[in-house]
């Protein structure tokens, strides 16, 4: 048995039993991995994959048992590896952080920044998707640590870190009514116009719609989009009334564009960051976490990481 057999039943799965795909990610060939496959349920007795002609089609129930232990094999063995480099150059590695647009482009650059200056041996990679594609970033080792507001919850292998919290604001172009009111802004003013905002699986749209359900509210939300920046692109063009996160509007770099507080609208929401309970983390992935959010001390980390709770 060999790791290496381990990695191409775990990839065949990811890939949706494709195993053309799982040669292309792994860089090998579609032969190779067959072979590797057929030798390690020949020394296993059992058949991992439910075959039609050559096509894999389903996993056997042995099958499903066995790639759930060869995914816990092959991240301890990456465990292993952090463990040696570690050791050997604790200056020098990768980092892989999944997260979205919002995080990626407003809240990180200053965190990111200050880490290459002390760290300029560590490789950091940034991936973004939608708060469930980046969890499962981090399920699969792919990526290292997650950083979202939704979703990591969802995960109970996650440790959930709570980083700090954030409400939104509405964003108008020059001359819109909203901005001569007189008084707070209210959610049935905001009800009155078109709406562009965060698809409904980013940043916290579900308070945003629990905010309007509870005054009996429909609000008319004609455009959505998972980068806040198509979302103000389309308020500069005169499409609708965006509502987005407070932290991504700058009255320098938003020409044209000006911010109405919200917060007295929606319920904050709370920026997370999310790792594998299991996953071995190097000496400079600590300092990471410890940059974006300074109480989130290396204490703090193991600690949540131990127990099945949030911090």
């Amino acid at each position: 048995m060999k790791l290496q057999q381990l990695r191409y039943l775990v990839e065949v799965a990811k890939q949706g039993l494709n195993v053309s795909e799982a040669a292309e990610a792994l860089h090998t060939s579609q032969p190779g991995i067959s072979k590797q496959i057929r030798l390690l349920e020949d020394e296993l007795g059992v058949q991992v994959f439910v075959r039609n002609g050559k096509r894999v089609v389903d996993v056997t129930a042995p099958g499903r048992e066995i790639l759930t232990i060869s995914e816990r094999i092959l991240r301890e063995a990456k465990n292993l590896k952090r463990v040696a480099e570690e050791f050997v150059n604790e200056q020098e590695g990768s980092l892989v952080i999944a997260t979205t647009h919002t995080q990626a482009r407003y809240a990180l650059p200053s965190t990111i920044q200050d880490f290459l200056k002390r760290y300029p041996g560590v490789k950091l990679s940034i991936k973004q998707g939608s708060p469930m594609q980046i969890c499962e970033f981090v399920m699969d080792g792919s990526a290292d640590i997650a950083i979202a507001t939704e979703g990591i919850d969802q995960f109970p292998d996650l440790a959930a870190l709570d980083c700090y919290k954030w409400n939104r604001s509405i964003i108008v172009p020059d001359g819109h009514p909203l901005l001569s009111l007189g008084r707070p802004i209210q959610l049935a003013d905001v009800a009155a116009w078109p709406i562009i905002t965060y698809d409904f699986a980013f940043a916290g749209r579900s308070k945003i719609n629990r905010a309007f359900e509870a005054e009996r509210l429909t609000p008319n939300v004609v455009l959505t989009a998972i980068d806040t920046d198509v979302i103000k692109t389309y308020v500069g063009l005169g499409l609708g009334i965006g509502i987005i996160a407070s932290m991504a509007f700058d009255p320098d770099d938003d020409e044209g564009l000006h911010a109405i507080d919200a917060g007295h609208l929606f319920e904050p929401s709370t920026t997370r960051i999310g790792i594998r309970r299991d996953a071995y983390l190097r000496g400079y992935t600590f300092a990471f976490v410890e940059r974006f959010a300074p109480h989130l001390t290396r204490k703090v980390i193991e600690q949540a990481m131990l127990r099945h709770e949030e911090v």
